[in-house]
């Protein structure tokens, strides 16, 4: 039998886009909100010579600054001041939700609803003033020591490029929260997908230039387009995979009416870790290609040689890109699913899985089970971040095009359009309870 959610559901379409005024006035406050993110992105820092720094990066645009450039959507190249952008924020939160498995402080603050959660995202607030403090003076630290690209070095210069890049972080950290509040949600989420977007075409229309100039051959342009979409509808049909535990519930009394056992399930991601996996194998590994090229080349011989081994397609690159997309696979989602309390939820509620006796063997078996299909969402995570990889590597194929910027746009995507289909359900919802209270006042 189907439900009523599920025929609203089945039956949705966005023609009811404009009769939900509350939903577009939410859809408007997010394009505003993002236009004002990417008029500052093109705000430079006072005191950097423009055209010196252009120099620099493309020499370095290989590395970590271009992946980072990447999500600032072009904040870094053109040395804006949001060109840390929501950055720090995202690694303050992984760092709070780590710090949340080993202190019993912080866990039972976890534990206690939207109070708990309201004193965690304000310790997450703290901690990204201090990763944004941190990381600022060292972006400072580094212009001035990148040959003219200051024209006027010192203390004042520090100071002020900290403040700024400190303040434009917090902006938009500002900002992503009133999107999540006032728009349609996932607003820090949206920051990166919106700085990626909008740098797609400019990618495009650079790699259409490489073919014009023979740098890049026709069939290739073609390999990497239909490559695209192949992996985009992959990553698709892979994020919308689930594992479901049948979860039984038995029967029960309520004064004289007794009530039959209902059956749901329990959803188990495919990809429970998301974008985290690559974005962290990513950093660590370009970490060296960029510090070697702050220091032109000077060094031990033995960093010179760990530098070009881990150079773009080498395989020790190819070989350890792998191997930690794994194992952040499996450490991110330890982090952010826990059997156990999953386990003793379902019992305080009376659920069980059939054949699986309540509590600690109920743990193990979800953990079991998790482990399982971990195993081929990290696969999946390596297959789709590898294959772009190497075309990055040996065709000059620009960032934009890697498996991690499209693990973004279309994970965000999903989530954006599950929202809106969420505020139109329950404007259906709404105007159908309104016609059932006007039949009844009519009868």
């Amino acid at each position: 039998m189907v439900s009523a959610a599920e025929q609203l559901a089945a039956n949705l379409n966005f023609s009811a886009l404009g009769k939900a005024e509350e939903l577009k006035k939410r859809i408007w406050f997010t394009l505003g909100a993002l236009l004002v993110y990417r008029l500052g992105t093109y705000i430079p820092l006072p005191g950097i010579d423009p055209t010196v720094w252009e120099q620099v990066f493309k020499s370095q645009a290989g590395g970590i600054l271009g992946m980072f450039n990447m999500f600032a959507g072009g904040g870094i190249h053109r040395m804006a001041i949001f060109a840390l952008n929501i950055m720090p924020y995202i690694s303050a939160s992984i760092i709070v939700q780590l710090l949340t498995t080993v202190s019993p402080q912080l866990e039972a603050l976890k534990k206690e609803g939207e109070s708990g959660r309201k004193t965690l995202n304000q310790y997450t607030r703290y901690l990204t003033v201090i990763l944004a403090a941190f990381q600022s003076y060292g972006i400072a630290v580094g212009l001035q020591g990148a040959g003219n690209v200051v024209s006027e070095p010192g203390a004042f210069f520090l100071l002020s490029t900290a403040i700024t890049l400190t303040g434009g972080t917090m902006f938009l950290m500002w900002l992503g929260e009133q999107i999540t509040s006032r728009g349609i949600g996932n607003g820090i989420s949206l920051i990166i997908l919106a700085g990626i977007v909008a740098e797609l075409p400019s990618a495009l229309a650079s790699m259409l230039e490489l073919g014009r100039q023979g740098a890049l051959s026709t069939a290739l342009i073609l390999v990497v387009l239909v490559m695209a979409v192949v992996v985009i509808a992959f990553i698709v049909f892979m994020e919308r995979a689930q594992r479901r535990l049948l979860i039984q519930y038995p029967k029960r009394q309520v004064g004289n009416k007794m009530f039959e056992g209902q059956s749901s399930h329990l959803p188990l991601k495919l990809n429970t870790s998301g974008v985290i996996p690559p974005i962290f194998a990513s950093s660590l590994l370009l970490l060296p290609t960029t510090i070697a090229s702050f220091n032109s080349g000077t060094g031990p011989e033995w960093f010179q040689w760990v530098v070009t081994q881990f150079g773009h397609g080498r395989p020790l690159f190819l070989v350890f890109y792998i191997a930690m997309i794994v194992f952040f696979a499996f450490f991110y989602t330890a982090i952010v699913f826990n059997p156990t309390e999953t386990a003793d939820n379902l019992k305080k509620h009376g659920g069980f899985i059939p054949g699986i006796r309540p509590g600690e063997r109920t743990a193990e078996y979800i953990d079991f089970v998790l482990t399982r299909i971990t195993v081929v969402g990290a696969i999946y995570l390596a297959i789709v971040c590898l294959i772009p990889e190497v075309l990055i590597s040996y065709a000059a194929v620009p960032f934009y095009f890697g498996g991690t910027s499209l693990l973004i746009v279309v994970s965000v995507t999903m989530d954006t359009v599950a929202q809106v289909q969420g505020y139109l359900l329950a404007h259906q919802y709404e105007g159908l309870i309104r016609k059932s209270k006007l039949r009844g006042r009519k009868k």
